[in-house]
């Protein structure tokens, strides 16, 4: 118990020697300006997959805080009904270079957290934000389809295979146990590479599997939260999903640096040890 309570306390510290509100707000204003093409990429896929565009929007208003489904409506029906070739190219380009600009942001704050400069050529700190872009974007992927549209196929393959019932049960489990698995790698790929520093796998593991927690459980409490007591569209109008997505980036940021931050700590024990 003891040493629990001097983790927490050496987290608290850093948590305000390195101004992680300050460095979750610039992330946030980032990961904002990507999300839109990064909507593009997605949507302008899913007609290739014929998915019904009631059920994407009923799983963009299920998933994300708040009215932002609403401010998306007509263009998200748009793009999924109608496949477009060079839309999805313009997506692609669009997503790698402004969601990379988001993970740049993060560079720069794991070096604050990790108190090392930046040494690496703005190329090669360009080509690793890129590189970690496209294993985010993967993981967004696993994370959302797996749990969201994984009934679907499931469905698909025990009318396919004819599954036994308990076969179904283990696929229902290994759909969430998978999405958590990739994210928990995808991040720790993230701290491994992201600071200026050579860190271990091993002293990261517990701040991987600490952010991909904590940032199932704050999306899936702010989002019950908008739902159910902020009521910001009445107040805010359209701008209301803004400030919602804003908020939920800004708690991402937050979650992002908090597993930085404990993969700091634990490194430093590692090293005293």
């Amino acid at each position: 118990m003891n040493k629990l309570k001097t983790y927490g306390k050496e987290l608290v510290e850093e948590f305000q020697n390195d101004d992680v509100p300050v460095l979750a707000s610039s992330q946030a204003y980032y990961y904002l300006l990507a999300i839109f093409p990064m909507l593009i990429l997605i949507l302008s896929l899913l007609p290739y997959f014929s998915i019904d565009s009631d059920r994407v929007m009923s799983f963009i208003s299920t998933n994300f805080p708040g009215d932002t489904a609403e401010i998306f409506r007509e263009n998200i029906v748009s793009v999924v009904e109608e496949p477009s070739g060079g839309l999805l190219t313009f997506g692609i380009l669009a997503t790698i270079w402004s969601a990379s600009n988001g993970i740049n942001a993060f560079i720069k704050a794991s070096n604050i957290a990790y108190n090392v400069e930046e040494t690496r050529s703005f190329l090669k700190v360009r080509l690793i934000s890129i590189a970690l872009t496209f294993g985010m974007i993967i993981a967004i992927i696993v994370a959302i389809m797996l749990p969201v549209f994984g009934d679907v196929i499931i469905n698909f393959f025990q009318e396919l295979l004819r599954l036994p019932d308990s076969t179904v049960v283990v696929f229902q489990v290994l759909r969430w146990v998978i999405s958590i698995t990739v994210m928990t790698l995808v991040l720790m790929g993230l701290y491994h590479i992201a600071p200026n520093k050579n860190i271990p796998f091993r002293s990261i593991i517990p701040g991987a599997i600490a952010t991909t927690l904590l940032w199932q459980l704050i999306s899936l409490l702010f989002s019950f939260y908008i739902s159910n007591f902020g009521n910001y569209s009445a107040t805010y109008g359209s701008l209301g999903g803004i400030i919602i997505l804003m908020l939920w980036f800004f708690l991402t940021g937050v979650i992002l640096m908090i597993g930085a931050e404990i993969n700091v700590i634990t490194s430093k024990h590692k090293q005293s040890k």
